[in-house]
């Protein structure tokens, strides 16, 4: 485990071109074949194969990265990623429950893209009022002005009963 390892792999997501996918899962897969059963190795990996569209592979990689100590803050990157791939993959309810978790378990700098996300999901899953308000108020809390009556708009939109 050196800094010479996440360097490699830093310098390889920097040069990633989407038409070359199949070049580039290649180069990520070498670098993880260094460090076999490692968590982060095995995260870098999921995502080369999330950018170029593996999803179900990726899936399986977020989880065993997950599963094998992925340590934080790569485990929420890992966490919100892996839910993204489940909605994309048409399992958006288990993507909400997801995220849900993960924001009810800890707070950071990527809250609001875990917010962004769980909208996704919610909306996929037929929850829109609640994918709507939870934007509104995600975006609420970033305003100068009206921030008081987004919320209040936000919070009357998840009240009102399905299909209102």
């Amino acid at each position: 485990m050196t800094d010479d390892w996440q360097d490699r792999v830093d310098r390889l997501w920097s040069s990633f071109d989407p038409d070359e996918g199949q070049p580039f899962v290649g180069a990520m897969a070498a670098l993880a074949a260094e460090r076999p059963g490692d968590p982060v190795a095995l995260f870098e990996l999921a995502g080369a194969h999330d950018a170029t569209n593996s999803t179900t592979t990726a899936i399986d990689l977020y989880r065993e990265a997950l599963d094998t100590g992925l340590p934080q803050p790569l485990a929420r990157q890992a966490a919100i990623q892996l839910a993204s791939s489940l909605r994309i993959s048409g399992s958006p309810a288990e993507a909400v429950t997801l995220i849900e978790q993960e924001l009810a378990d800890r707070s950071d700098d990527l809250d609001d893209a875990a917010r962004a996300f769980l909208a996704l999901a919610l909306h996929d899953t037929g929850r829109d009022a609640d994918a709507v308000a939870l934007l509104v108020e995600t975006l609420a809390a970033h305003l100068t002005r009206y921030r008081t009556s987004l919320v209040g708009y936000a919070r009357e939109l998840r009240s009102r009963p399905s299909g209102a």
